[in-house]
């Protein structure tokens, strides 16, 4: 089923290209600054050799310094869950950390992949802490967090479906987003179905500039030509 004219195959396409390319392609049609639309600082992949993760954002804020106010223990929200299931699939799960510091406990670990796997999400985002991760890893679920944690602690959600700002991105609901070693890429819905042809042309570029470096006639001038010419082709598109 399409979300917003985005479209399962249009999802598959974007997951076969890593973050970066994606973001030269986003780049190439000058839909925003260059230093915005991904997140910053301090949130690492935790598997880098799993495949990039394409979904929908599923928002929330958690807590693990402090017991909640109602008592519920870390999976046990179940308001929290019929939410996660209300969103568009796949979802990508954003949840921010609002202790200070971040990352007290975790709230993410096993039995949490295990139940988001069962609802056909595809990563966990957050800027605090994770845990079970060679047992999150064999189920081959990606995590992108900030650190690993031996404990829990108290963690619980505190509330959810409204925005999140991690890493200096700033993410709603149902954004779309694209995930690998390189970390988490906000995706413009409006160019969702084309940015895939975009990264392949790009992709095909560096293929013919290396092979420029590699043919044994490099020049500095040589180089430089090229640059002009390709500054040109762009300037006509």
């Amino acid at each position: 089923m399409a979300h917003n004219g985005i479209r399962p195959d249009d999802l598959a396409a974007l997951r076969r290209f890593d973050s970066c390319t994606l973001s030269n392609a986003i780049e190439r049609l000058n839909l925003r600054p260059r230093n915005e639309g991904y997140i910053q600082g301090g949130i690492s992949c935790m598997f880098p050799h799993l495949q990039p993760v394409a979904g929908y954002a599923v928002t929330g804020r958690m807590r693990s310094a402090t017991p909640p106010i109602n008592g519920r223990c870390y999976y046990d929200h179940i308001d929290w869950w019929h939410y996660v299931a209300s969103l568009p699939a796949p979802r990508i799960i954003v949840l921010y950390d609002a202790d200070d510091p971040p990352g007290a406990g975790a709230l993410f670990g096993e039995m949490h992949a295990r139940i988001c796997m069962a609802l056909n999400v595809a990563a966990y985002v957050t800027n605090g802490a994770v845990r079970d991760l060679g047992a999150v890893e064999r189920l081959g679920f990606q995590l992108f967090a900030s650190k690993p944690s031996v404990s829990h602690a108290y963690a619980h959600v505190v509330d959810f479906g409204e925005p999140v700002e991690i890493g200096g991105l700033t993410i709603h609901p149902g954004d779309l987003l694209h995930g690998d070693r390189h970390g988490i890429l906000s995706i413009p819905g409006e160019v969702a179905r084309s940015l895939p042809g975009i990264a392949a042309r790009l992709l095909q570029e560096e293929v013919e500039f290396l092979e420029m470096c590699l043919d044994g006639n490099f020049s500095i001038e040589r180089m430089a030509a090229r640059i002009r010419e390709d500054a040109e082709a762009k300037k006509c598109k």
